[in-house]
């Protein structure tokens, strides 16, 4: 393989998977083995990139690479990106339980109101918390999907 089709790979890995990766993340989700060319080739990459005149650009944070969207057209077509999967209601309760677990529901009642038994609902269908019968309440924790939805690993 040529280091052409390793830019192309990085590229199209770094495009699909939307988040920052590393060389090592690259590398297994490619099936590389060699992640001293791969590295190489994404650094390469990261120099085009800057000196590319067009609306993506690569960039390097630690360790990490990511492609993103230039200024100002991110600001320009971000209402294209969707709604969040969360009612923000919903996040703030989340991350009330995330901060404080293990928490009992009646804790969040307490703190939030008795319209936090649809949040929680909403919260456990939607798989990001677990609730496990804790006497006359629940006890409330966070899922793995939790930690991956928001990159916590």
């Amino acid at each position: 393989m040529d280091e052409n089709e390793y830019k192309n790979l990085i590229e199209a890995a770094l495009f699909i998977s939307g988040k920052p990766m590393n060389i090592n993340e690259i590398a297994s989700a490619l099936g590389i083995i060699s992640v001293g060319y791969l590295k190489n080739a994404a650094d390469k990459l990261l120099d085009e990139y800057k000196n590319k005149n067009g609306s993506l650009i690569m960039v390097k944070i630690g360790d990490k690479y990511e492609l993103t969207l230039k200024e100002p057209y991110a600001s320009k077509v971000s209402s294209l990106a969707g709604s969040p999967d969360i009612t923000k209601t919903s996040l703030k309760i989340l991350a009330y339980i995330s901060k404080n677990e293990p928490i009992m529901q009646s804790s969040i009642i307490k703190a939030f109101g008795p319209s936090s038994y649809m949040h929680i609902k909403e919260l456990t269908e939607k798989d990001f918390l677990t609730a496990k019968k804790a006497g006359r309440t629940k006890k409330l924790e966070t899922t793995q999907k939790f930690k991956e939805y928001f990159k916590l690993e």
